[in-house]
């Protein structure tokens, strides 16, 4: 559908776009030249959808440090440029963020972090928002998919007038849902001139000390903005109460209250506005302020003087809904259809021929610690498998194990293992091994390479031997690269036979030195992957041991007490085979 814009002189076109996806046009309109971000749910769409356009120059980083790096070289040289990221992500690029804080931008530079409430792809629940005031830098938070491309357009704005950083703050529900965008034309900006400037670039403690003045004055001048701009509205229905809302809160207050309520809706959420909040507050006589996470919001209210409904309500912990809100405010709740059973509880499994299996079916029966890492292959601390000890961070399964053994010494190096995946050992399981290797523990690392990005969707890393445009890049040798960081035992094994992992495995515990497992195999989803024909148990063979069922494969099941296996999902990997006493499992034509 076309509207024509005269005024303008361009065509409109709606569209129905994911947030993430919207985003990414913003970023097209908005005539970013430079797109640099790691895969993190639920941001990674935005890298994906921007690499469509030919426009803009797009890649995949090895970390979210790396790609907030490459975004700031991009807009020292001139150039718009961006980089997204989870909520845990930013994290690792804070040290970025917090100095061009100080430095400022040539080019315009936008950071969209992704927050997860309700943890539904994370490790845990961090509000950005907390990093937009430490590091003083301002955020935006839309709360639709128009808003993301609308914002990510201001947000260009907003850096290179206030010559700052911006952030554009997402959540699951408005990265994953859809609505409606008018797309625009992309408006071409040209490389902005690049003048030597140390005393800008260079954060030398004396001239990053006269910076700081600035950045605090530039934080005043952003607040006064946040009073009049066109993100921060009130929309009065006069009515007694008022809310104060920003990003998908304000969508769930909408339909859990209507215009039963006035409503601030805050698009810039930092910094905040002073005034805009205490003339919203004259008009009402009580003011509720629904905000995911943490009390940000409300903070700001009772440090202002305006009393506030806030937490003391609302939960701080998980998604907010609008069943949640109706029930909290209007003591209503919904009549819902309820089934007299409890539905059964489907926790997530690796997928059928999953390279990931056999190994931790080796470790569990090693009884073994296992420091873990993010990715796929922390389903191996589920049941039946059980084989995951701890899981705290990227790439902290391999520092972590140098941490376990260096605390108890050769008992737990006989007995430690870490495991962490082949992307995010690029990630940040480099300099852990470096830490092994000079610090000297005979720690055994099992890198899983399975040759793709596989918990965000499978995007390429920098060991998959293509870029994001899928073409041909430069592979990393993990081999030669684990033996160059000082690693002399380095071997490979094939994850789908058990004997030849159990037997590495027993080799390097014993060994008297670092040693790195790589357990290397394709993820089964890959499309370049072909698989064998399904297997087949014969019932006569079968003794109804469950043995078989160790490995946790949703392919195998019980049936009148004995194992089946379901053919539309087995892949034929084949190692359920050796799991199998009385040989009842095999190929269809030679068991018959």
């Amino acid at each position: 559908m076309y509207e024509r814009s005269w005024s303008a002189r361009r065509y409109i076109m709606k569209q129905l776009l994911l947030g993430n996806e919207a985003v990414a046009r913003g970023l097209y309109e908005a005539g970013v030249r430079v797109v640099s971000s790691y895969p993190g749910t639920p941001s990674t769409e935005i890298t994906e959808a921007a690499a469509k356009f030919e426009e803009m120059y797009c890649e995949w980083a090895p970390n979210e440090k790396v790609a907030a790096e490459v975004a700031a070289g991009a807009s020292i040289a001139g150039a718009r440029s961006f980089c997204a990221m989870k909520h845990v992500g930013l994290n690792v690029a804070a040290d970025l963020l917090y100095t061009i804080s100080y430095t400022g931008v040539n080019g315009g530079i936008v950071i969209a972090v992704a927050d997860d409430p309700g943890m539904h792809s994370s490790q845990n629940e961090q509000d950005s928002r907390h990093h937009a005031i430490a590091s003083k830098v301002p955020m935006l938070e839309p709360s639709d998919s128009a808003e993301c491309c609308s914002f990510t357009k201001l947000a260009y704005s907003l850096s290179e007038e206030y010559d700052t950083p911006v952030i554009i703050r997402l959540s699951t529900r408005i990265s994953h849902s859809c609505s409606i965008v008018d797309t625009q034309d992309r408006e071409e900006i040209d490389l902005k001139p690049y003048e030597k400037q140390p005393s800008k670039y260079v954060v030398l403690p004396a001239f990053a000390r006269a910076k700081h003045p600035l950045v605090e004055e530039r934080t005043k001048r952003l607040s006064q903005w946040a009073e009049n701009c066109d993100i921060n509205r009130i929309e009065n229905n006069n009515a007694k109460i008022g809310v104060i809302v920003s990003g998908a809160a304000y969508q769930y207050a909408k339909e859990a209250l209507g215009d039963t309520v006035s409503y601030l809706k805050l698009g810039m959420v930092h910094p905040l506005p002073v005034d805009l909040i205490r003339n919203f507050a004259k008009m009402v006589e009580t003011v509720y302020v629904i905000e995911e996470l943490d009390p940000i919001i409300e903070t700001h209210c009772n440090r202002i003087g305006i009393p506030v409904i806030g937490k003391e309500l609302f939960p701080i912990c998980g998604e907010l809904s609008q069943k949640l809100i109706k029930k909290l405010m209007l003591h209503q709740e919904d009549e819902v259809l309820s089934l007299d059973e409890p539905t059964p509880v489907r926790p997530p499994v690796m997928c059928c021929g999953c390279p990931h299996r056999g190994v931790f079916y080796e470790l569990k029966k090693a009884n073994v610690f296992v420091s873990g890492d993010i990715g796929c292959y922390t389903l191996g601390a589920s049941a039946p498998l059980n084989a995951m000890d701890t899981c705290l961070c990227m790439g902290g399964s391999v520092s972590g194990l140098h941490g376990f053994n260096k605390a108890r010494g050769a008992e737990g190096e006989k007995k430690s293992v870490a495991v962490i995946g082949d992307s995010t050992f690029m990630h940040s399981g480099i300099t852990g091994l470096i830490d092994i290797t000079y610090n000297k523990s005979n720690s055994v690392v099992i890198i899983l390479d399975n040759s793709t990005t596989g918990m965000t969707g499978h995007q390429q890393n920098p060991t998959t031997g293509k870029n994001i445009y899928n073409e041909p890049a430069a592979a990393v040798d993990l081999e030669a690269l684990c033996k160059a960081v000082g690693v002399q035992r380095v071997t490979v094994v094939d994850p789908f036979n058990l004997k030849q992992v159990r037997t590495v495995l027993k080799e390097e515990l014993a060994a008297e030195e670092p040693s790195v497992i790589i357990a290397r195999r394709p993820c089964a989803l890959l499309k370049t992957v072909k698989h064998n024909p399904p297997l087949f148990i014969n019932p006569e063979k079968c003794v109804g041991c469950r043995a078989c069922l160790g490995i946790g494969c949703p392919a195998i099941s019980m049936k009148n007490k004995k194992a089946v296996i379901d053919a539309t999902q087995c892949v034929g990997c084949g190692v359920c085979v050796g799991l199998c006493g009385v040989k009842a499992i095999g190929k269809q034509e030679v068991l018959s």
